[in-house]
């Protein structure tokens, strides 16, 4: 009869148990001194071998032939503590036996003396499942045991144990597992039983586990029963019905470039392969955190939930969100998936979730408006501003980069409209009849400029062929030709125009006076501007408390 693998390999002795060196090692010192309690508690998340190390204790206090703390496990009392049959030790769901009656029966049971071995071992798994009459009925017990008596308490929720109880025995936690070690413990156990399992697969399946072995045995039980041949990530994957490190971060990227398209053709294939809409919005929450952990402290050592360390592709993303960004997704996605539980239509819930991840703006609560705020502050700080697209003018013959004194240059009326029958010229830079502009002055003038210039305002100052800047040179005049009028704002400042005059001065070799353009100046623009600078004046206090 085929018998599951977390059974198969559940630990023998304190030496085999995985990621519980401190717990282990202290049972085993206690058992070579003699100096063993006479009630133990051992509490830790699910899987992470607490109800293992209780078998391991209830045969090592009563082996033949102790080898260095652990059991023999060849002994009679070994054999038959693992055969189930040794009556002495008594195991107790106290899920399913919760009864202040059923405590009374295994108190009345512990009065008499061991038959067959040195010490009675009762052990009490779940043991937060008692009721608090149940509880005061294994008080006594517990405080002032026969000498022959043991027990052993397990339990996943410490904080339901009540104190009078956890103050009579000596308190072990079980940390969680780390994937590492689940991963090595996975590696053995698929050596063990034939299974070729690549060590991409075994990461997914350990970090999948979330510290518990019991877990990832059984999910390394599932995948190698459901595949022929190498079991390897994307097969993984494919098993157990979700998306992948990889897929997560295309769908952030989507997220990133505010391409709401994207992401719903990508959901709607994921639906149609039949991934699961909840662990895909788990996938994206975790992947959340780990870009949010990677931006806030990357050299804290914190382990990663999705993998991302390890993915190069979905590390870029980290520098396309700002930190308010991933809090309001991270809560958004937290927000989707707890409503599943009463949701008619998960892929409707799922679509909406995605598109509010897209685009911030469908959204008007306080965390949208700071995610958008955030966002924006993190480009005036990096520099990395990106101008919109422009309409291109519908007439206009000179280029629009020439400086005027009085704005953007008028039309020649001279110029004759266009043939539409004639073909189109190659795209060439324009130059005006009198722009004297020198080859290679823009990339001087912002190389120059750039020492001195504020952090916010580097990333305009670039030789790109999209700059947000262009220099051109007219006579004695420069003018800082500005994309839109957002930029130019930013740049018409006094001291901004003193240093590109000082500095345009020395790269020319005569003095010059500096005049910044927009040359994007209509009226409609500038009152959309006007308007964006008011709402920052009257919400300044929100950016102000943010930033404090």
């Amino acid at each position: 009869m085929y018998q599951a693998l977390y059974r198969k390999y559940r630990p023998q002795t304190f030496d085999d148990v995985v990621g519980q060196g401190a717990v282990t090692q202290t049972l085993k010192t206690q058992l070579l001194s003699g100096h063993m309690s006479h009630a133990y508690l051992f509490t830790g998340s699910r899987g992470t071998g607490k109800t293992s190390c209780a078998k391991i204790l209830s045969k090592a206090v009563n082996c033949l032939n102790p080898q260095n703390g652990n059991p023999c496990n060849v002994c009679e009392s070994c054999r038959s503590i693992d055969a189930g049959t040794c009556t002495d030790v008594y195991e107790m769901d106290a899920a399913s036996n919760r009864r202040i009656d059923d405590v009374r029966e295994l108190r009345d049971e512990a009065i008499y003396t061991p038959a067959t071995v040195k010490k009675r071992v009762f052990i009490i798994d779940e043991v937060h499942m008692l009721t608090i009459e149940a509880f005061n009925a294994l008080l006594k017990i517990i405080e002032e045991p026969p000498e022959h008596l043991l027990f052993i308490l397990a339990t996943t929720e410490l904080h339901k144990v009540p104190a009078t109880i956890l103050s009579r025995c000596q308190r072990f936690s079980f940390r969680r597992i780390t994937p590492e070690d689940i991963a090595a413990r996975l590696q053995y156990v698929s050596y063990q039983e034939g299974i070729e399992l690549d060590d991409g697969a075994a990461r997914v399946l350990a970090r999948l586990a979330d510290g518990g072995m019991r877990d990832g045995l059984s999910l390394l039980d599932q995948c190698a029963s459901a595949t022929v041949g190498e079991l390897t990530a994307q097969r993984v994957y494919e098993c157990l019905g979700i998306a992948g490190e990889q897929t997560c971060g295309q769908m952030l990227a989507f997220a990133a470039d505010k391409n709401t398209r994207g992401a719903l053709e990508l959901f709607n294939r994921l639906y149609a392969d039949g991934k699961d809409v909840a662990a895909l919005i788990d996938e994206l929450a975790s992947l959340c955190r780990d870009l949010m952990i990677l931006k806030t402290a990357p050299e804290s050592g914190i382990s990663m939930l999705s993998g991302v360390a390890s993915d190069a592709d979905a590390k870029s993303l980290v520098g396309r969100f700002s930190a308010g960004e991933l809090v309001r997704m991270i809560g958004l996605l937290q927000t989707t998936a707890a409503g599943f539980t009463r949701s008619s239509s998960r892929r409707l819930d799922a679509e909406l979730c995605i598109m509010n991840l897209c685009d911030p703006a469908l959204q008007m609560d306080a965390e949208a408006l700071n995610a958008r705020i955030s966002k924006l502050e993190e480009q005036l700080r990096t520099g990395n501003f990106a101008a919109p697209a422009l309409a291109a003018p519908v007439q206009q013959t000179k280029p629009a980069d020439t400086v005027d004194d009085d704005g953007p240059p008028p039309i020649d009326d001279d110029q004759a409209p266009p043939d539409p029958d004639a073909p189109e010229p190659a795209a060439a830079p324009k130059q005006s009849a009198k722009d004297d502009t020198p080859i290679g002055f823009w990339a001087d003038l912002a190389a120059a400029m750039r020492p001195e210039l504020p952090r916010a305002l580097i990333g305009f100052f670039t030789a790109t062929e999209n700059a947000p800047i262009r220099g051109r040179v007219r006579e004695n005049r420069v003018g800082l030709i500005c994309a839109n009028a957002f930029v130019a704002q930013m740049v018409d400042k006094p001291e901004i125009r003193d240093l590109a005059a000082r500095k345009a001065s020395v790269i020319l070799g005569r003095p010059v006076t500096v005049k910044v353009v927009d040359r994007t100046a209509k009226p409609e623009q500038n009152k959309q501007m006007e308007q964006l600078m008011a709402f920052g004046r009257e919400h300044s206090d929100i950016i102000k408390i943010k930033n404090n």
